[in-house]
């Protein structure tokens, strides 16, 4: 949410709590999402988690033998709760970054999606070119510089929503924060709702997200502005995120997520789920 770079915080050794390590006869895990950034996750009228990555972790479950419990936590207290020992792995369209790769590990990437703008106003994004363009950024401040500028010609004085704590965040913060008015969410339905009351002018986050959100009959105002920011700037994609001192568990996963991806497993979901191929 790529969904995002959880900045579910990078915490230090002197904040976070470690799980001690014990080495373990895996029968059984503990995996945390959401169950609110559909159609990645989502929460069923009932309690039920059902999506994209529910449906994937039933799957790879299933071919690596685990009893596999899905819970559902807060964005911001995953990271937290996965080295307290509260889960064993991290579902949650988390994207790879070097800053997240300081306190966990990660399995091989299940998706990769680019960054999108959605407003409303069809025309707020004008001169930064159109949603079917993609605008490639390598994360250097130099070499991005000239298209990081169109951007700022056309977001100035606008007011940006963004979930906060994801890699999205960081970018529009870093970017454009100087310029425009940058209102942060908990929940990215929240802000979807400020944006078609016309709180916020546009919104920024994954394409994947807003491609399911523009579906529903209550979104029907909001469409796809501006041009799709894709390059790796954003990291090698989304994947599961484990302990460090778990390696063996992450070898599970990552057997299984090959084999779903080499038989057109994670494909086929994903057309389901997005109606795209998000396949990295």
């Amino acid at each position: 949410m790529l969904r995002r770079l959880v900045a579910l915080a990078v915490c230090s050794a002197s904040l976070c709590v470690t799980a001690p390590v014990y080495a373990k006869d895996w029968t059984s895990v503990t995996i945390a999402t959401e169950g609110a950034y559909a159609p990645w996750n989502i929460t069923l009228p009932g309690g039920k988690l059902a999506g994209f990555e529910p449906e994937l972790m039933q799957n790879l479950c299933a071919r690596i033998k685990l009893d596999c419990k899905l819970v559902a936590q807060d964005w911001d207290a995953m990271i937290p709760g996965l080295r307290a020992g509260k889960f064993d792995v991290l579902m949650d369209a988390i994207m790879i970054t070097p800053e997240r790769e300081k306190v966990v590990t990660f399995s091989r990437p299940y998706a990769l999606t680019p960054g999108v703008f959605v407003s409303a106003d069809r025309k707020v994004l004008s001169g930064a070119g159109g949603p079917s363009d993609v605008l490639k950024l390598s994360g250097d401040t130099k070499t991005d510089k000239a298209t990081i500028d169109r951007l700022r010609a056309v977001l100035k004085g606008k007011a940006i929503g963004i979930q906060t704590g994801t890699a999205y965040t960081d970018f529009i913060n870093t970017n454009f924060k100087d310029i425009a008015t940058v209102r942060e969410y908990k929940k990215s339905p929240e802000r979807d709702l400020d944006l078609t009351m016309g709180r916020i002018d546009v919104a920024f986050d994954d394409l994947s997200y807003f491609t399911a959100v523009l579906q529903q009959p209550e979104n029907k105002s909001l469409a796809f502005v501006g041009p799709k920011i894709g390059g790796t700037i954003w990291g090698p994609g989304e994947a599961l995120a484990f302990r460090q001192s778990d390696a063996d568990l992450k070898g599970k996963f990552d057997t299984a997520l090959t084999a779903a991806i080499a038989d057109g497993t994670v494909k086929k979901l994903s057309e389901k789920w997005f109606k795209i191929n998000i396949m990295p």
